[in-house]
Order: C-alpha cells, then sequence, then structure tokens
C-alpha cells in the first residue's frame, strides 16, 4: 500500500467537528485547508449528524485525501457525551468509507506526542506547535488544530513503520521470527 501524501484529519464533536488538509512533499509538511463544522444552532442530533456528514463529504470531494486520519476515543466521563462523540465519529468514519479512503486512528495521547513530544500537552501547546509546524499565523482554532495534529501524526507514522520495515534485516524474515507477511501488514497499518 503506497504512503499517503493527503491526510484529511478530523476532530469529531457533536457540536463542533474539526478538520484539517495536510500535505507531504519530500520531508515538508504542507498546510491546504482546515476549518469546523458547527452544529451547535441545530436541533436534533439526526440534523447534527447529517450536518457534519454533509460537510466532510464536501471537504473530502474538494480535497481529495489520500486518507483519514480520526482520534481515537479512550474514555468519557459522561455517558450521554460519549455517545454523541462516538456518534459524530461514526459519521466522519463514513463519510470516509463512502468514498474508499483508508481510515486510521490514534489515540490523543501519540497523537499529542507525535506532535508536540509530549503526550499530555495542553489544546494551546497543541495550537502552537501546529502553527509553527505549518507555519501558519492568526487564531487557529482549537478543533482544527486537533485535526491538523490528527493528519500529521499520521503521516509521521506511516513514514516511521516504513523506515522500520526497511531496517529490519532481510534475514530476520528468514529466521521464523518475523515473517515478511506480518511485516507488510505492519507496513499497511
Amino acid at each position: 500500500m503506497p504512503l499517503a501524501r493527503r491526510v484529511l484529519g478530523i476532530d469529531p464533536g457533536s457540536a463542533v467537528t474539526g478538520w484539517g488538509i495536510v500535505e507531504t512533499a519530500g520531508t515538508s509538511l504542507i498546510h491546504l485547508a482546515h476549518g469546523t463544522v458547527v452544529t451547535a444552532g441545530i436541533h436534533g442530533q439526526a440534523a447534527r449528524l447529517e450536518r457534519i456528514y454533509r460537510g466532510l463529504e464536501e471537504v473530502i470531494d474538494s480535497y481529495n485525501p489520500d486518507g483519514v486520519c480520526v482520534e481515537r476515543v479512550f474514555f468519557a466521563r459522561n455517558p450521554q457525551s460519549a455517545l454523541k462523540l462516538g456518534q459524530a465519529r461514526g459519521v466522519a468514519i463514513l463519510a470516509a468509507a463512502r468514498r474508499s479512503l483508508a481510515v486510521h486512528e490514534y489515540a490523543a495521547v501519540e497523537i499529542k506526542a507525535a506532535v508536540v513530544g509530549y503526550g499530555h500537552a495542553t489544546k494551546q501547546q497543541v495550537q502552537m506547535m501546529i502553527a509553527s509546524l505549518l507555519r501558519l499565523t492568526g487564531k487557529l482554532p482549537a478543533d482544527a488544530a486537533d485535526a491538523l495534529a490528527a493528519a500529521i501524526c499520521h503521516l509521521h507514522m506511516q513514514v516511521l513503520r516504513a523506515r522500520l520495515i526497511e531496517a529490519l534485516p532481510k534475514n530476520i524474515a528468514r529466521c521464523g521470527r518475523v515473517s515478511r507477511s506480518s511485516l507488510e501488514n505492519a507496513r499497511r497499518r
């Protein structure tokens, strides 16, 4: 599976869903766009979910990403909030699946560690690092910054996986310790 060069990061939420498109050119990260899908004024969960779906569908159609990265939900304190967040995530994943895009998921600590270097970074630290990495000026909405961070995390992780696979001696697979097929499966993730 070829490495994704253009990734749509999504930070799902039932009131605000952030999105961001990042592309690689060699070793450089290029910011293409970011934004939010706001559903706060819409009544009814079904209508909110439809707005999220349609908004992400428009982004996918406009920017043609190679893949999508969505933050994996670890836990939530409020069961109602967790349910609504899960529904928003499901709609985001569906929008990607309807366009046959690979969906990748990372925990928030993985995303923060990949971007800031510390898995428990604050939202402000993530915003500052994203602005610095992508050379952005002006106010960056927290939801869009989180989405851009997810995209950058995936771009970094896929390069790291590819380098690790290339660095493994070919004779390891022959020894029976690690099969070539398991290495290839790791590359696809």
